[in-house]
């Protein structure tokens, strides 16, 4: 199997844009749509001026804003390569190499969203998760801001029995339940479109939110986010990590484990047990 696109066609739209609409207008090219407040980006991997012109013209509430073009492994950051961790090997499924002997292997096909493993702050949460199911895996996990899947794929990996993984975009829900049957976790990992902050008030033993920062102060300031055992929180510049790290010195949550990037990027592992 071949990566799925060679070059990505990007058009930057200022409006909300539904999924069916776009599904209906756009030819076999298009590829989804990314949502963000209300702003929308459409994917194609081919030109799609001419569609992209027609949808903003039937529809006053839409402007073009921008275009982009660029290659797939750009547009990641770079080529999606496998790799290990203490107990996994990730690889994309266009990639022949075996997973080393006593490794979990996970495959992920990011297509176009965030998550295949290549920025820092998503390995150094899979390591995360490894330590906290070091002892036992949680019975429960939520995954907040999924985007691909893998952090909760491997969280059920591991032994969490069910796992809820929850993105606002569409097309990042619909790339991890894709990513959920490819490596057979159906049974155990629900993929669902949803605001993370919504779904708070649920019971989770681990919870995993790999997300921007004005959702997690959000999350962190909620009564119900310290009746989990486990945490996992990452996608930290420095000034948001020390606001973070400043609730586990006085807070019920004690730091188990921080990892860093040049400084730059911070994840946190932290656990309100003994």
């Amino acid at each position: 199997m071949s990566k799925p696109y060679n070059d990505l066609y990007i058009y930057y739209v200022k409006g909300r844009i539904r999924n069916r609409d776009a599904q209906s207008r756009f030819d076999s090219s298009f590829i989804g749509n990314w949502q963000e407040g209300e702003v929308s980006f459409l994917f194609f991997d081919r030109p799609a001026e001419e569609q992209v012109h027609d949808l903003v013209e039937s529809d006053r509430n839409l402007e073009l804003a921008d275009r982009y073009n660029m290659s797939y492994a750009d547009w990641h950051g770079g080529e999606i390569q496998p790799f290990s961790t203490d107990r996994f090997f990730v690889a994309p499924p266009w990639c022949n190499q075996p997973a080393p002997e006593g490794k979990l292997e996970l495959v992920i096909d990011p297509g176009v969203v965030f998550g295949a493993g290549t920025h820092t702050t998503t390995r150094f949460c899979l390591e995360a998760v490894e330590i906290a199911c070091e002892k036992g895996a949680p019975d429960t996990a939520i995954d907040m801001g999924t985007g691909t899947g893998l952090l909760g794929l491997a969280a059920a990996e591991l032994g969490c029995g069910k796992v809820l993984a929850v993105d606002s975009s569409f097309l990042a829900v619909r790339t991890a339940r894709e990513n959920i049957k490819r490596n057979g976790l159906e049974p155990r990992v629900l993929a669902v479109q949803a605001d993370a902050r919504q779904l708070m008030e649920g019971h989770a033993d681990l919870l995993i939110a790999n997300i921007h920062f004005d959702v997690m102060r959000q999350l962190v300031a909620s009564p119900a986010f310290y009746e989990k055992k486990w945490f996992v929180l990452s996608g930290l510049l420095r000034s948001q990590a020390r606001y973070v790290e400043e609730l586990f010195c006085y807070g019920p949550a004690r730091l188990v484990q921080r990892w860093t990037e040049d400084g730059i990027w911070y994840t946190f592992l932290a656990s309100t047990g003994g």
